[in-house]
């Protein structure tokens, strides 16, 4: 706090608030300034004083007395005093030139540069502030922390020494602030360390609604203010099949500014002990995050000895153009990730090493990588090593004729010690031009070129089951492809806009060749799970990857409606099919694309409020229209009350076609599965939520959870339990509870069991 801009500014010890007082107090003011000899002040303030004499201080009070026998100035009425950075309030302060001690009472308040207001009935400052004593101490800290203390002593305004001490961050009740908070922390004694940024108790007591239920002889935790502070964090403590009772005491480390680790050993009655550790840290061009364990384990397949985990993950920039990273991403078991409940874990574990770039409407990126399988359904000797996978993408400016030129190249080198193992060059170019006529309809020519060249050995192995058991291949598929869409825009005033589109496409190309496993002679490695949805309708290539290529002749169209209300509401729909002039056997049998006509397909979105929105995607069969693929998503309500609801449907599973040699017909394992969830807001600081997920096939339950949870300003309880009913790994499914107590600014106490 500053004096305002139309008082005047002096460096003097004391500046009157009104001008207008009168010659004889500028005179008694005068009087107390000026030495009666030369160094006769200097004497007089000698030893400590109140303020520092190499700062200038000022102060505003309704009136101001001097007793010149006594040395003693008396400010009164609404007195602010300040220097630097910090100020003092006050009802009067009297200042005492022999012993050098500024006493402040009624109504004092101090506030800090570091943000800090303290209160207290009374105090004795020196040495500009910084040091002194205090009664009836009361403290607002960052984060709505709130510290009291019967008394307390400052040194260099950078420890507080504090007797009699309650910290806490709740609110007190707004009709009864005399009303235990929901929880604090009473204590002996305390010291708050500034330059440490930590308080530390002796005796404490947590009491919750004031009810005392924990005692500790001794407690520290970081100043509210304090982002990142070394020391023993808040231990954990469960239950678990696979480990039985354990406990966890974490340790947080601030290394220095850039860098920190947490280290959490962990010690259980069946199984470890074990340790984790989490290490951070931050270059001037990029990062490094490190999350490891290691430990002794007792697996439940059989076999005892040393296990663990370690998940890395870096990014650094060489320029504005170039930078490269990794990920690393490895474990002795499943089994171990999962007993341990390390986060992120998946059966699948991919490792990579990255180079990239980017330029002016180019990119490109070269990188290997490997995969550790971890699920005892997963053959390891089949996953592959990918060294080198180069790409290159770059899009060009239109050109004279108002076209854009795209160039899309790649090599990948794929090697599995059981499997095909294949070699791949590929480059695709595409030209596209934009036009709209004189009736608002959208043009758009393109033309494009695929093309690839392949090797591959163990040809008739996994994934692709061919005839010859090596391969010297190519292929390319010419392009050329318009399509028309007509954007119909009506507008209605107060019912909004609606808008009607009819979009044809026609594509030609060259047939293509069979792609039957007993006769193709071209490698497949990113082209299997083929799914024909709206998603993929006007693609030149309705295959998911680029080893599969789409040719012929063939036409889609599609019929757009939407409808949009000022108030936000809409309503959307879309329904397309396409066509060839012959079949293409390159599609499997069920996936809608094999027949001269396709399956139809269809997209809805239903919005007419907030607290309703339905979206859903479908596919069906064109003669009998029923259900090929359905994805449908639902929420009603509001956030007091909300239901959500979600649905899936295919009559296909592509994925086998790795591990087994089939025909070519989509593999019929169908998915039929329904999710239900349930979420209310009770009161402001309650709520609840519930899910389901069951397999309609079968009828039997996938998962199943429950959650509640409580939060204010400074506490938040959650509880939640879950139950997955499938197995993985050979678990035969799994229960969680998990239960949580965090005292914001102190720590979290929590309990889960497995």
């Amino acid at each position: 706090m500053r004096p305002s801009a139309d008082r005047p500014r002096r460096n003097v010890r004391l500046l009157p608030r009104r001008l207008r007082w009168g010659l004889p107090w500028v005179l008694a003011i005068l009087l107390t300034l000026l030495p009666a000899r030369p160094g006769a002040a200097q004497s007089a303030l000698a030893g400590r004083a109140p303020v520092e004499r190499d700062a200038p201080a000022y102060y505003q009070a309704d009136t101001v007395e001097y007793d010149r026998e006594r040395g003693v100035v008396t400010l009164s009425g609404h007195v602010e005093f300040w220097q630097g950075e910090r100020l003092l309030l006050a009802d009067k302060v009297t200042y005492n030139r022999n012993s050098g001690i500024a006493a402040a009472i009624g109504h004092v308040v101090l506030l800090e540069p570091d943000g800090q207001t303290v209160f207290a009935e009374y105090a004795e400052l020196t040495q500009g502030m910084k040091d002194g004593v205090m009664a009836g101490l009361r403290a607002l800290l960052a984060e709505n922390g709130r510290l009291a203390a019967n008394g307390a002593r400052r040194t260099d305004a950078r420890v507080n020494e504090l007797s009699r001490v309650v910290y806490s961050t709740c609110d007190l009740c707004p009709t009864d602030p005399s009303r235990a908070p929901l929880w604090q922390l009473r204590a002996r004694e305390a010291i708050q360390d500034k330059d440490n940024k930590r308080i530390e108790y002796r005796d404490a007591v947590l009491d919750i609604f004031g009810i005392p239920v924990l005692y500790t002889p001794f407690l520290t935790h970081p100043d509210p203010t304090e982002k990142r502070a070394s020391g023993i964090l808040v231990p954990g403590f469960g239950y678990s099949k696979h480990l039985g009772a354990y406990a966890t005491v974490p340790y947080y480390w601030v290394i220095d500014d850039s860098s920190d680790a947490t280290i959490a050993p962990i010690v259980a009655a069946r199984n470890g002990p074990a340790a984790d550790l989490q290490y951070r840290r931050r270059f001037n061009n990029g990062r490094v995050t490190i999350d490891g364990s290691l430990g002794y384990y007792r697996s439940p397949t059989g076999g005892n000895g040393a296990a663990g985990h370690v998940f890395a993950r870096g990014e650094f920039n060489i320029d504005d153009t170039w930078r490269w990273g990794f990920d690393v991403n490895r474990a002795s078991s499943l089994n171990y990730l999962r007993d341990f409940r390390v986060q992120n874990w998946q059966p699948v574990l991919a490792s990579q090493l990255y180079l990239e770039g980017f330029g002016q409407g180019s990119y490109t990126r070269l990188d290997s990588r490997t995969y550790q399988g971890l699920a005892s359904t997963i053959i390891a000797r089949r996953l592959p090593v990918i060294a080198p996978y180069y790409q290159y993408s770059y899009a060009g400016e239109p050109d004279r004729l108002g076209g854009r030129v795209g160039l899309d190249f790649d090599i990948l080198n794929i090697m599995r010690t059981e499997g095909t193992s294949t070699r791949r060059a590929r480059l695709s170019t595409t030209w596209e031009r934009p036009e709209i006529d004189r009736l608002g309809g959208v043009w758009n020519l393109k033309l494009r070129l695929d093309s690839a060249a392949y090797t591959a050995s163990q040809f008739d192995q996994a994934p692709n089951f061919a005839a010859s058991r090596q391969t010297n291949a190519a292929q390319a598929m010419p392009t050329i492809a318009l399509q028309w869409r007509w954007p119909l825009l009506r507008h209605a005033g107060d019912w909004g806009s609606q808008v009607v589109e009819p979009i044809l496409q026609i594509a030609m190309s060259p047939r293509g060749g069979s792609y039957l496993a007993s006769r193709t002679r071209i490698p497949n490695e990113d082209s299997f799970a083929t799914e024909f949805t709206d998603a993929n309708l006007f693609a030149l290539n309705r295959f998911p990857g680029t080893d599969r290529l789409e040719g012929g002749v063939r036409a889609a169209g599609a019929l757009r409606g939407a409808w949009t209300l000022p108030s936000g509401a809409r309503m959307e729909g879309l329904v397309g099919q396409s066509w060839r002039l012959k079949r293409d056997s390159a599609f499997p049998t069920g996936s809608g694309l094999n027949e001269t006509a396709s399956d139809v397909v269809s997209r809805a979105t239903f919005a007419p409020a907030k607290w309703l929105d339905l979206t859903s995607r479908q596919r069906f069969d064109r003669r009998s229209f029923q259900p090929r693929f359905v994805d449908a998503l639902a929420s009603v309500g509001t956030d007091r009350l909300r239901l959500t609801g979600g649905y899936i449907y295919t009559t296909t599973n592509p994925f086998l076609y790795f591990d087994h040699a089939t025909a070519n017909t989509a593999p019929t394992k169908p998915r039929n599965e329904g999710t239900m969830g349930i979420s209310t807001r009770i009161g402001e600081h309650w709520r609840v939520a519930a899910y389901g997920r069951r397999d309609l096939r079968t009828g039997k339950g996938v998962s199943d959870g429950l959650r509640t949870s409580y939060e204010d300003e400074c506490f938040i309880f959650d509880v939640s339990l879950a139950r997955r009913h499938v197995s993985i790994n050979g678990d035969n499914g799994a229960t969680i509870l998990l239960f949580q107590l965090t005292f914001k600014t102190v720590g979290q106490f929590g309990f889960n069991a497995l």
